[in-house]
């Protein structure tokens, strides 16, 4: 846990995405390690089709649409979302790039929030909405 602030809404968007990109990420690796013990080409491969933005992006348009999301939660996505970055990644789509780092700055606010019930509830609806979306 950081140390330091208490309240995790006092941390940059941008710091808060930094958390939830780590913490989503090795959710996500955990979770495919745990279905299937694959060669590692194949697990970075699935894994990217989980982190990468266009996939976030998607997974917080989905928890909009299906009104996931409570009022600070939705605060906290806008937070991370309308932070300007100074890079955006070559292949993401910049609209795409915003969302997924809203969608990071939430899970990293719930992280250091310390509700990782919350936290993993949340992406393992998203990564059940993704493997709906590819069927």
């Amino acid at each position: 846990m950081a140390q330091g602030i208490t309240d995790p809404i006092q941390y940059s968007p941008l710091v808060l995405a930094y958390m939830g990109d780590a913490y989503y990420e090795l959710f996500i690796r955990n979770m495919l390690v745990d279905q299937a013990n694959e060669q590692v080409e194949k697990l970075h491969k699935k894994t990217i089709s989980y982190v990468k933005a266009s996939a976030q992006a998607a997974i917080i348009d989905h928890y909009i649409d299906a009104e996931m999301l409570t009022e600070e939660e939705m605060a906290v996505f806008k937070r991370g979302r309308n932070t300007k970055s100074h890079t955006i990644p070559k292949n993401a789509v910049p609209s795409e790039y915003r969302k997924a780092t809203g969608f990071e700055a939430l899970i990293g606010f719930l992280y250091l929030k310390g509700d990782t019930e919350r936290t993993e509830e949340l992406i393992k609806a998203g990564v059940r909405f993704l493997d709906e979306k590819k069927q």
